[in-house]
């Protein structure tokens, strides 16, 4: 397959009218994003810097022949198809290279976060049942240290160390194999990918995808990257390539269409940094959360100062505002089209400039080929400017397979054929969406979206602590940040110092995204007659702690005394 998916046309209603779905009878990822390109033996897939700033430039063609070889010693290692491959790894190459390998053998890809903390990376390898994990030195140890736990894990390879004690050395590993490599046959519904996303209540759950998920972005990339691709393109974003934005709006796509992406590690994002990577490897298309659009701000000047040559930005993940929009017009020459989706129906409404105005703060309209509404609790579409939930209509090739091994969970994900998203909106008269509030209790900090009860559950273990819940409190940056209630248990005194503790007991065990950046201790918590935390009256009471900081009030004694903040 490689014609763009969206008809040309000069208005959205025209293109969306007129869009059908190309879906063949068999597919398979690998065979699409790269080995179709590797003909052309100087086709350039990657342009990698790695945190040295050492570049490197990686063909198609190589990627075929290393991720044949990869395959080729999996099968040998007893990987058989719709076995878990967990993948901890960051940008670069050999992350591509273990997810072409394993869809190529049928196999499962589980990306992680090289953010993950043991605890975060134990619930999740145990849940899926992962074989092998393919991983580097940065989390050898943390894998190592908890394999004994997982008894379906049976090979820790390592790409990049060859001297630990029960790994397999990837460079040797790849060296015994030849390049060569038959792809076993899948269909667009085979299982492919398996993601984790967090939930409000219980662990994260795997989000099951099969090997269409990658059809079904391409009509999104298109719209938002006004009929992607061009000539001369090419895609860098600084999302971790472990979540579905980074894998699936920009990796995958870009080569599906044959386009080159920069990959690059930021341990933290740099807005003088990403300018300039930008601008030193000629990105013209990029994914960029509002969090990372807002700290460019604070450089001056970015056109004058860098000779960046952007066609095209998506953003998404929050609300981005008019005032946002036009400075990335002005400061940065394009104008950011955001879009919506999450990870287990992801990419579905979106903005493009040149088929329709782009409304600051909308979630956009429809994109081709998805059917979504606002709807109600029985799953009927209602009235124009009416409050409901955003929903999409199954069959869609973006739909995810179901949450693993959790069917009821997956039966509520669902009202009849209406996949619920969680997240409530209105239409207006045009057709755009706009964002309202969740309606369960994620947090959304900078792009990512975080679910309570992990943190909350972390922090119960910790033997200070009698009862914590975790709500987003509103942040200038980033949206919101997670901030943490405490009850600790009787003896325990509130001090500035066990906040600080806490907050590094959670950003060690979990991951360095999630952790709280604020943390109040409270005498009690609310609770229901069941004894579940009430997180609305504390989003309540947040919201009363930023009224009272913004008039200058301080807090009162009355309804915190022991509070301290991290």
């Amino acid at each position: 397959m490689s014609a763009t998916m969206l008809p040309k046309g000069t208005s959205y209603a025209d293109v969306y009218a007129r869009f059908r779905w190309q879906i063949p009878a068999q597919y398979n990822i690998a065979v699409d994003a790269c080995d179709r390109h590797a003909t052309d033996r100087t086709r350039l897939a990657m342009l990698y810097e790695d945190e040295a700033g050492h570049v490197s430039t990686h063909t198609f063609a190589e990627f075929r022949a290393r991720s044949n070889q990869l395959a080729q010693a999996l099968l040998r290692l007893g990987v058989t198809r719709g076995d878990r491959i967990g993948i901890i790894l960051s940008q670069r190459p050999e992350t591509a290279i273990a997810h072409l390998a394993a869809y190529k053998l049928g196999a499962i890809a589980l990306p992680l976060s090289t953010l993950f903390g043991p605890e975060a990376l134990d619930y999740r390898l145990r849940d899926a049942g992962a074989r092998v994990v393919i991983t580097d030195t940065e989390s050898l140890d943390r894998v190592l240290g908890m394999r004994a736990e997982l008894p379906d894990l049976q090979h820790v390879i390592c790409v990049d160390r060859a001297d630990a004690k029960g790994i397999v050395d990837y460079q040797r590993l790849l060296r015994a194999e030849s390049d060569t490599f038959a792809p076993v046959p899948t269909t667009p519904d085979d299982p492919a990918l398996l993601i984790y996303t967090s939930g409000t209540t219980g662990p994260p759950k795997g989000a099951l995808h099969a090997h269409r998920v990658l059809l079904g972005h391409l009509p999104a990339i298109e719209l938002y990257h006004e009929y992607f691709p061009q000539p001369d393109d090419r895609f860098w974003t600084p999302a971790d390539w472990a979540w579905i934005g980074g894998l699936y709006d920009v990796l995958f796509p870009s080569w599906h269409y044959g386009v080159s992406v920069v990959a690059h590690r930021m341990r933290k994002f740099d807005p003088a940094q990403a300018l300039d990577l930008m601008a030193r490897h000629r990105v013209r298309n990029t994914f960029l959360v509002p969090t990372a659009l807002k700290m460019m701000r604070s450089v001056p000047t970015p056109r004058q100062s860098y000779d960046l040559c952007l066609r095209t930005m998506f953003t998404g993940g929050e609300a981005v505002g008019e005032e946002i929009i036009g400075w990335a017009r002005e400061a940065l020459g394009v104008t950011p089209h955001e879009g919506y989706g999450q990870t287990e129906v992801n990419l579905v409404l979106g903005n493009c400039s040149s088929l329709m105005p782009v409304k600051p703060g909308s979630m956009g309209r429809p994109v081709p080929g998805h059917t979504v509404a606002v709807v109600d609790a029985a799953g009927q579409p209602v009235p124009v400017g009416t409050l409901g939930e955003v929903a999409v209509q199954r069959p869609d090739p973006v739909l995810f397979l179901g949450y693993w091994r959790n069917p009821s969970a997956t039966a509520d994900k669902f009202v009849g054929d209406w996949a619920l998203t969680g997240d409530l909106a209105r239409q207006d008269e045009d057709g755009y969406f706009w964002f309202v509030g969740r309606r369960d209790d994620l947090i959304s900090s900078g792009g990512y979206r975080i679910g309570p009860g992990e943190i909350e559950d972390c922090l119960a273990g910790h033997a200070a602590v009698a009862l914590a819940a975790a709500v987003g409190s509103p942040d200038a940056v980033r949206g919101e940040v997670v901030k943490a209630f405490v009850q600790l248990r009787d003896g325990v005194l509130p001090t500035p110092a066990l906040a600080r503790e806490l907050t590094a007991y959670v950003r060690t065990r979990l991951s360095a995204h999630e952790y709280p950046r604020e943390i109040e201790f409270l005498q009690t918590l609310p609770v229901t007659t069941t004894g579940k935390v009430r997180r609305r009256d504390l989003r309540d009471l947040e919201r009363q702690r930023q009224h009272e900081r913004a008039a200058g009030q301080g807090v009162s004694s009355r309804i915190d005394p022991a509070r301290q903040e991290a």
